[in-house]
């Protein structure tokens, strides 16, 4: 991803990666070591995308939007709403809703019932110029997709990363994203039954539609 976007100019096609990692925690660029609590035969990979620490590995559709937003003709804040978007109409295809949280970047399912739709009160919303940004509250929420990207001379790398069936484990040896507890799932923990590939070629759709122009 570094190399091709240190060699891309104004002509390079934009690219969309979809992959599958081996177990591997990755550290954001501000990440605090305290939050890898135990890594043990889980590689920690230090990275230049924005976030603190996460994983990665078998059965989780990681990806990469290797694109040009001065060329696409939006900001780096709608890029991870559409982002996100794509993660939410991804789930809302097997019938799973996904939520937005105030102040915390990726997408949450509710624990009790992943199905509902109903309004979060924990949502962003409107900010008032000058307020404090918000306190993220994950209560009864559990993080289905986590994102960390990297912009640079307006081309971004890095992206986002949706659990499908997994082993979620290695979870409890860091403290996701920074939140000490932070509850994560996948969609076989919430009752969705599907393939790696059926979920990446979904998810591959929605990126592909919600990042156009």
């Amino acid at each position: 991803m570094q190399a091709f976007t240190a060699s891309r100019d104004a002509s390079t096609a934009d690219a969309l990666w979809l992959c599958e990692h081996n177990a591997t925690f990755t550290q954001g660029i501000a990440g605090k070591a305290e939050h890898v609590l135990m890594a043990g035969d889980i590689p920690v990979v230090t990275t230049n995308r924005g976030g603190q620490v996460t994983y990665h590995g078998p059965g989780q559709v990681v990806a990469y939007p290797l694109m040009d937003l001065q060329r696409l003709g939006y900001f780096v804040k709608e890029y991870v709403y559409r982002l996100e978007e794509a993660v939410i109409r991804t789930l809302a295809h097997y019938g799973v809703t996904g939520h937005r949280v105030a102040g915390a970047p990726g997408i949450y399912v509710r624990l009790d019932d992943p199905h509902s739709h109903a309004v979060l009160n924990q949502r962003p919303q409107q900010r008032q110029p000058g307020s404090p940004a918000p306190q993220p509250d994950f209560t009864g929420l559990g993080k289905i997709a986590a994102l960390g990207i990297k912009v640079s001379r307006h081309f971004t790398y890095h992206g986002v990363a949706l659990n499908v069936d997994m082993d979620l484990q290695p979870y409890q040896r860091i403290n996701p994203c920074g939140y000490a507890g932070m509850a994560t799932v996948d969609l076989s923990t919430i009752g969705i039954q599907t393939t790696w590939s059926e979920v990446a070629q979904v998810f591959g759709n929605q990126l592909i539609t919600r990042l156009a122009p």
